[in-house]
């Protein structure tokens, strides 16, 4: 099969391939497996991130190298990996994330995903199908916590997608690094798309990772256990040793499966010196700083979009006995005046 492929970025490391159209009848998809797919109808996604990050303009008749993954974003499409062979495929991500659209937010009603066909298998020289974990497995670390104990961890978490979490992150990046201190950042869960890591990397990151340098499409629907690896084996790819401090960013709010996974763990938030929440309103920085209080977090600080306004601030900081930073005082560094204090604090 001669072809022009666009290569997206979760496939950037696949170079010796075959293309094996026998399977397309009969091989049932998984989560990281790779495929070249035929575009049929232009929807929501109307560019991929390639494997060298530049976006590419993809157009009805266009192929295109893709892996099946899951996503979960409110503010965009619920997806998942079909459980049998089906005529038409969905891009959930501009990343490369390919699978069924289950739900979308109603801005998206008219246009709808981008449709795609299957038109063949990526496999190797065993004629086995290409996945983008295993190949990947290389880099995997188990959970031990010894790398989060290797230096000091601010997770950034937020009140829901569009919170402001991400800016929040990029901010913390740049008010530590210009106090002088070696930054990395992490974004530890989501559906893979480099923005996130290059923001950070933009405000001062001595060096980004991202659970899809480990071949993750996403990491909605991951087990616990795969979280918390990925966790080590991001730490590991910063060397976190070497650097005084890592923000680590997790997707989507507090009540998103795997958020709350990892904020209910004890043992990875015993590796997590400093916890910043963000918000996008008053109500949801209260709410969500009660819950972080239920399960006994301290947030050194409260951040995100809310900030901008003055009396969503001042609504705050009438009914929550804690630190208020917009990004300007993040940017400044004013963060570190509050990190000393405890994650958590003492159940009663």
């Amino acid at each position: 099969m001669k072809m022009r492929i666009k290569q997206s970025y979760i496939c950037k490391d696949i170079e010796q391939y075959d293309i094996n159209t026998n399977l397309v009848s009969t091989h049932v998809p998984a989560v990281g497996d790779v495929a070249v797919f035929e575009v049929l109808q232009i929807g929501k996604h109307k560019t991929i991130q390639g494997a060298e990050k530049r976006m590419q303009t993809i157009l009805p008749g266009d192929y295109i190298m893709a892996a099946f993954g899951t996503r979960y974003a409110t503010a965009q499409f619920e997806g998942y990996v079909p459980e049998g062979i089906c005529p038409e495929y969905h891009i959930l991500g501009a990343g490369g994330t390919v699978g069924l659209v289950h739900s979308s937010h109603s801005k998206f009603a008219q246009a709808g995903p981008t449709t795609l066909k299957l038109a063949g298998w990526i496999t190797n020289a065993h004629q086995n199908v290409i996945n983008t974990i295993a190949a990947n497995q290389h880099l995997q670390k188990p959970f031990t916590g010894g790398m989060g104990h290797a230096t000091r961890v601010i997770l950034s978490v937020g009140s829901s997608m569009d919170s402001g979490k991400t800016t929040t992150a990029a901010k913390m990046v740049q008010g530590l690094s210009k106090a002088g201190y070696n930054t990395a950042f992490i974004k530890l869960t989501g559906t893979v798309f480099t923005k996130d890591a290059d923001l950070n990397f933009d405000h001062g990151a001595t060096t980004v990772a991202d659970f899809g340098m480990l071949g993750y499409p996403s990491t909605y629907m991951c087990s616990l256990q795969q979280l918390l690896n990925a966790y080590e084996s991001l730490m590991h790819l910063v060397n976190a040793a070497a650097q005084a401090f890592v923000v680590i960013e997790i997707a989507d709010g507090i009540y998103q499966r795997e958020t709350e996974m990892l904020l209910r763990h004890r043992p990875f938030m015993n590796t997590v010196d400093a916890v910043v929440y963000s918000a996008g309103d008053s109500l949801s920085a209260i709410h969500g700083y009660e819950m972080l209080r239920s399960l006994h977090i301290v947030p050194a600080a409260i951040c995100g979009l809310f900030t901008a306004s003055p009396l969503l601030v001042q609504e705050v900081k009438e009914r929550l006995y804690a630190p208020v930073l917009t990004i300007e005082q993040m940017a400044a560094g004013e963060l570190l005046q509050y990190i000393e204090r405890p994650v958590y604090e003492m159940a009663s």
